[in-house]
Parts: structure tokens; C-alpha cells; sequence
């Protein structure tokens, strides 16, 4: 008989290898599928090869595991729906569940939810006809297809007809969305939690793009809990989900998209000395006590792949001088420019911001010397 493992995670990336930890902690065995032979979950756990759009493979998953989650929310949520039925397993041993994850892969759908519960989100529509979205929109406006797309990647910018007009072998094609360009002060973010029994917020954070990618996460001083609960329930959401959401001038905060799953801006988390974003997933995904969501102000920074990359050890060395200063390596196998590798988290004391620069340039200066 196969084994049967407390929770399976449906992706093997970082986020998986981080919850997995946290699961193991409390002896809990894991499993994860993922494309990839040598992923930094199948390092750390059991795990399957195999595509996540492939329905017997998820089955697969479903049958060895009593509970299974989410790394990513680009599963087609009809694989999943086709892999209940072929593992004869009921819809509720998924958390989220694949309502909330196929209102969520479609960004417009997204939207509209936000919209029909009266959650303050940008003014989006189909983008098929080009002029109906001049008048409904205006310009400057966004334009990001519907489904995939992340770190920026299925997003452009028209500031006029003409440009919007030089995107047309993209939106062309149909699954393409218009929206209102936000004009924000700056970008925040929040992990909710909801279960039967509690709703609940990490602190709200401040985040810094660099290129679209998440480069710094710290605390903002604003409290945006409410309106980021609201959109988890918008879409009827329970478990854990990352919140992006923008800050305008006047102080209003409306949302910007929501992601099922632990979040690149909470691991912070890891070391504030509260309970973790994957801790309290595991405990979701589970239907374990949650914990209390307190902990010391933590800045997190990003570790990027760099030309000219070595061994990541001497990077490591280099940014603990700092003794409040706690590294993070996800176990990659190819280092790429640009690509998420791992992040560092300074807490404790003074100017953690500019701490977690210094941390982070004394690792890339090791790393590529």
C-alpha cells in the first residue's frame, strides 16, 4: 500500500521546500510534485516528477496524501477538478479550494470579485476592443493578460492609442485585460488568514520593485488588514494568501492582486520570533490552532542570481557579520541572473532597512569575487 503522507504540495519550488520545513518540524511527512528532477523540495522530502497540468499526476498526489496545497497558482484549476474525480477523492482535502483558485488565475475574474463585493481594486475590462477601452479606461492604462504572468512578466504600459495599438500582436489574440494605471505612493503587502473559526493579518509591509521583482520587504507603519481580508473573502479564499496592494496619496489602499499560497513579502517571517507565514500554513492546511502573528521588526532582501556567480557560501559568510542578519538558500540547481536563489532576513536593533542593504551587498561582492 502506498504511503500515506499528512500533506502534499502541488509545485516544488521554494515556497514548498520552506512550508516543508515547517511541517517537519512538527513530524510531519511530506510530498511534492513538480517538472523538475532536483528541486529544492525533492531535496529535502519525498516527491513526483511530473507536470502540474497533468491531472493523473495531481491524482497522484491526492491518493498518497490526506491533505494537499498549493505552491503556486497556476495549476489549471479543470486539472485539478478532472484529478479529484480520477483519485475518487472529495474537493475539501484542497487548500484553497479550486473555486477560489479559478476566480483567482483569472485576472479579470479577480477583479470583478473585488468589484461586486464593494473591495476598492482598479477599474478593469476585456481588452477586445481597443476603443471601448480608451473610453472606459483612458489613458495611461495597464494591460496584463489574463491568466499567467508574474514579477511583471504578461504586463504592459500604453500611455496613448498609438501604443496601445503597438501591443496589438499580444492583446490581439484575445486574454488580454484593460485596467486603470494607479498612480500609488508606494506598494504594500499582507498575508491573510481565514479558517472556519478565525480571519486574520500579518502586519502590513512595505515592498520596493526593482525590475518587477520583489527586492525589499519591511515594515510600512500603516495597517491595511481590513481591505486585504475583505479580498481573500471576495473570493471566497480560505488559508493563506499574499495580498499586494497599493498606497494612493490620499491614503487609500486598493488591491492589487492576490496570490493562494505563502508569499515572497512574508518571509520576513521566518525570523521575527512569531509564529512563520509557513507555520501558520502548515497549521491551515492542517486545520491546526493558528498562531498569534507578532514578532520584532524584520526587513527582508531578496538574493538574485548575479553574472560571475560562485559559491553562494561565501556569500553567506559575508552577510552574517552582521549578527542579526539570518540567510536563506533555497537549493537551486542553476544559478540565473536575475532569478530568485534565496533572501536574507536583518532583525533586531536599528536601521534594519539599510542593514539588509549592506548584509546583502557584502554577499553578492563574496558571491562574485
Amino acid at each position: 500500500m502506498a504511503q500515506r503522507y499528512d500533506i502534499g504540495f502541488l509545485g516544488g519550488g521554494q515556497l514548498a521546500r520552506m512550508s516543508i520545513q515547517a511541517a517537519q518540524r512538527m513530524g510531519l511527512q511530506c510530498l511534492s510534485l513538480d517538472p523538475g528532477s532536483d528541486t529544492p523540495a525533492s531535496q529535502i522530502a519525498d516527491a513526483i516528477q511530473g507536470a502540474l497540468n497533468d491531472p493523473e499526476r495531481i491524482a497522484e498526489v491526492f491518493r498518497q496524501s490526506n491533505r494537499v496545497t498549493l505552491e503556486n497558482e497556476f495549476i489549471p484549476a479543470d486539472a485539478i477538478q478532472e484529478a479529484f474525480e480520477m483519485a475518487g477523492v472529495g474537493e475539501d482535502i484542497l487548500l484553497p479550494g479550486v473555486g477560489a483558485l479559478s476566480t483567482i488565475q483569472d485576472k479579470l475574474l479577480q477583479r470583478q470579485a473585488m468589484e461586486a463585493a464593494g473591495v476598492p481594486s482598479p477599474r478593469a475590462i476585456t481588452l477586445d476592443d481597443p476603443a471601448k477601452a480608451a473610453q472606459t479606461i483612458g489613458f495611461p492604462m495597464v494591460i496584463k493578460a489574463r491568466f499567467g504572468g508574474y514579477d511583471g512578466k504578461g504586463t504592459r504600459y500604453a500611455k496613448t492609442a498609438e501604443e496601445l495599438e503597438s501591443f496589438r500582436d499580444l492583446w490581439g489574440r484575445g486574454g488580454w485585460l484593460a485596467e486603470r494605471f494607479v498612480p500609488f505612493k508606494r506598494e504594500l503587502a499582507a498575508m491573510v488568514f481565514i479558517d472556519e473559526h478565525n480571519r486574520g493579518c500579518f502586519p502590513t509591509m512595505e515592498t520596493v520593485q526593482t525590475n518587477h521583482v520583489c527586492d525589499l520587504v519591511f515594515p510600512s507603519g500603516a495597517d491595511a488588514s481590513e481591505v486585504a481580508i475583505a479580498a481573500v473573502e471576495a473570493v471566497g479564499g480560505k488559508g493563506l494568501f499574499g495580498v499586494e496592494l497599493f498606497e494612493l496619496d490620499s491614503g487609500e489602499v486598493l488591491i492589487n492582486e492576490l496570490a493562494p499560497r505563502p508569499h515572497n513579502t512574508g518571509h520576513y517571517t521566518l525570523d521575527w520570533g512569531g509564529v512563520s507565514q509557513f507555520d501558520q500554513h502548515v497549521r491551515l492546511v492542517m486545520q491546526w490552532p493558528l498562531g498569534s502573528p507578532e514578532g520584532q521588526e524584520t526587513c527582508m532582501a531578496n538574493l538574485l542570481g548575479q553574472v560571475g556567480a560562485k559559491d553562494f557560501r561565501d556569500g553567506a559568510k559575508a552577510a552574517i557579520e552582521d549578527p542579526g542578519c539570518h540567510v536563506h538558500w533555497y537549493g537551486k540547481v542553476e544559478s540565473k541572473p536575475g532569478r530568485k536563489m534565496g533572501h536574507l532576513n536583518v532583525m533586531g536593533g536599528d536601521n534594519i532597512v539599510e542593514r539588509a542593504r549592506l548584509a546583502r551587498d557584502r554577499f553578492y561582492s563574496a558571491w562574485t569575487r
